[in-house]
């Protein structure tokens, strides 16, 4: 019987990782001046500031989803399964990236975050391939290793997004659809690919009442990403308690525990 590869094409990967990074890097280097983009709606008035690093952003984060489904298409086990969900993940984790390349002087620590950013990529393009064939003997660890890229992304884009002070208006749509996105994933790969859209959609209107009422606390970028991550961690932990078949009076267990860790280690950080 012909054994095929668990890993996808060397050449597709090198070629999807380097036109990513090669987006992301001009956004930085290429010299350019923010344009606002004004709303006005009666008394309301919302200037977003936009320039080719945020544009090179969203095109790279728009070439990782496309890039994605052409990677995923030289996988032998695919079949007709659509692909939709293997793009999720990258792209966000693309989007995540972008905001603090954009805010680190050039330099060897911009290199750095660069060069991590870099092999972040390529990770997740790899386990998003093996999470195809749930036959495959590295799947176990390759959804494991997607849930923890997961939180540990959607962790930083709180951060991240915190750090640049955003206004309210902006900060929420932001925290919705990654708190949605996260959700949806981590739930999908916990529960052998069910979509809890209901769930997600619950989790990330409780993250963005919490983020709303922190907004205009005077804490550090860090806490405020542990206190707002730390209802999606719980939460959607439960969903996968209760989706497992674990009885309610124990499936908060565990949830309650994290979630009463995250916001104490916040507490003393703030």
């Amino acid at each position: 019987m012909e054994q095929h590869s668990p890993l996808p094409d060397t050449n597709r990967i090198g070629v999807l990782a380097a036109a990513v990074l090669l987006t992301l890097a001009l956004g930085h280097f290429i010299p350019s001046t923010a344009v606002d983009l004004r709303l006005t709606l009666g008394s309301f008035s919302l200037a977003l500031p936009v320039n080719l690093g945020f544009l090179l952003t969203v095109l790279a984060a728009g070439l990782t989803a496309t890039g994605m489904d052409w990677l995923l298409q030289g996988h032998p086990e695919l079949g007709k399964r659509p692909t939709l969900e293997h793009y999720l993940l990258p792209t966000l984790t693309v989007l995540v990236i972008g905001v603090p390349l954009g805010m680190i002087a050039p330099g060897p620590v911009w290199w750095g975050v660069f060069g991590m950013a870099g092999t972040l990529i390529v990770i997740v393009f790899l386990a998003e391939y093996v999470a195809v064939n749930p036959a495959a003997s590295s799947y176990s660890a390759s959804t494991a290793l997607l849930t923890a890229l997961s939180f540990s992304v959607y962790l930083t884009l709180l951060v991240s997004l915190d750090a640049t002070q955003p206004r309210l208006v902006i900060l929420l749509p932001a925290v919705f659809v990654g708190s949605a996105l996260v959700a949806l994933r981590t739930l999908r790969l916990r529960l052998h690919g069910q979509w809890e859209i209901f769930w997600a959609a619950g989790i990330a209107l409780v993250s963005i009442q919490v983020a709303a009422a922190l907004h205009y606390w005077p804490i550090h970028s860090i806490p405020f990403g542990l206190i707002v991550f730390a209802p999606l961690y719980a939460l959607t932990s439960l969903a996968g308690n209760v989706g497992d078949g674990t009885p309610l009076r124990r499936a908060w267990l565990e949830p309650m525990g994290i979630l009463v860790l995250f916001w104490a280690t916040a507490f003393l950080l703030r």
